[in-house]
């Protein structure tokens, strides 16, 4: 078929460039959760316009050995680990109480790959960036590019799926109110796979056996065990070679940085109270709850039971268990 034969599917695809049209019409296609549509593309689904912006960065983006990119399937703790990380590594340049993190949403502090800074075909001039650079993404580990072939540090955080999949269920919602999905459709499509970077399963084990064979290279964490352990600041700062010093450990300096990214704090933030959040996503619907175990108020026992099978056969062997419970 020409490419000029090629019809959008919705609003979002008319931006696309002539050359990710005419592949688009090659990759399967799904119903999308917030676009009318989702593709395939290269193993992993998502929508047309983040297509676009993964190919740009596959061929423009040049890695650093001393660049951190902070990786996570959507809605697993991603926002968290950029407040984390930026007050870690900018800890000497920042006090915290006039720390960037309280004037300013974590994703404009680190922001994506894909959704900012190679977003509607941009070449970003990343030169003006401070040392080490920091970036977000929830690009599957197999499509990283030139990432996979640097040095640099790589922080994956895996949020267990039953919690997972109800805060995307939320979240995505809260982004298109005309037209919700039920949690019915939503989580049928969950268990297959279709669901943004997903299928869910691949992308976290593509970062957990990434992680187990390179483990001075992907930090990998997991969402539960962050909330009730407060050793992850410090395996962090230590991975990503900032190490607290012993100074800064009397004087509570991991404290006040667990306490400045504290669901608590963010949420109370004038910052994360306005604004818009990727084009049509209010900044507030990335604080709803943080919860562990928050999916028993809506799975229902079959839910549950299929949702439990499908993690069982894909993960299982695997060594990559959740804590589904606070």
């Amino acid at each position: 078929m020409a490419i000029t034969e090629f019809q959008p599917a919705d609003h979002e695809e008319e931006n696309l460039s002539d050359e990710c049209k005419a592949l688009l019409l090659s990759f399967p296609k799904e119903k999308g959760w917030r676009t009318l549509h989702q593709y395939k593309f290269q193993g992993f689904w998502c929508q047309a316009a983040e297509i676009q912006s993964i190919m740009a960065f596959q061929n423009h983006f040049q890695s650093r050995d001393s660049d951190v990119v902070l990786a996570s399937i959507p809605k697993s703790g991603t926002t968290w680990l950029k407040a984390l990380a930026f007050a870690v590594v900018n800890r000497h340049r920042f006090s915290i109480k006039s720390h960037p993190l309280l004037t300013s949403n974590p994703h404009n502090l680190v922001p994506f790959l894909e959704y900012k800074l190679y977003a509607n075909n941009q070449l970003p001039d990343l030169s003006t960036f401070a040392e080490p650079r920091l970036f977000g993404t929830h690009i599957p580990y197999p499509s990283l590019g030139t990432i996979k072939k640097s040095n640099c540090k790589i922080v994956y955080i895996c949020r267990n799926p039953f919690d997972t999949f109800v805060s995307t269920w939320h979240f995505l919602n809260k982004g298109k109110p005309q037209s919700p999905m039920s949690i019915e459709e939503g989580f049928d499509m969950y268990c297959k796979g279709i669901i943004g970077f997903g299928p869910f399963w691949e992308h976290m084990l593509g970062y957990w056996k990434e992680s187990l064979s390179r483990p001075d290279k992907v930090l990998f964490l997991k969402y539960e065990d962050m909330k009730e352990d407060g050793d992850h600041l410090r395996r962090m700062a230590k991975f990503l070679e900032h190490p607290f010093t012993l100074e800064e450990k009397r004087n509570g300096v991991i404290e006040e940085i667990e306490k400045l990214c504290s669901f608590d704090t963010m949420k109370k933030l004038d910052v994360n109270k306005t604004g818009i959040f990727l084009k049509s996503f209010e900044s507030k619907s990335l604080f709803r709850k943080a919860e562990v175990g928050d999916w028993v108020n809506y799975l229902t026992p079959k839910m549950v039971e299929r949702l439990s099978k499908v993690i069982e056969e894909r993960l299982g062997g695997s060594g990559l268990r959740f804590k589904v419970f606070s």
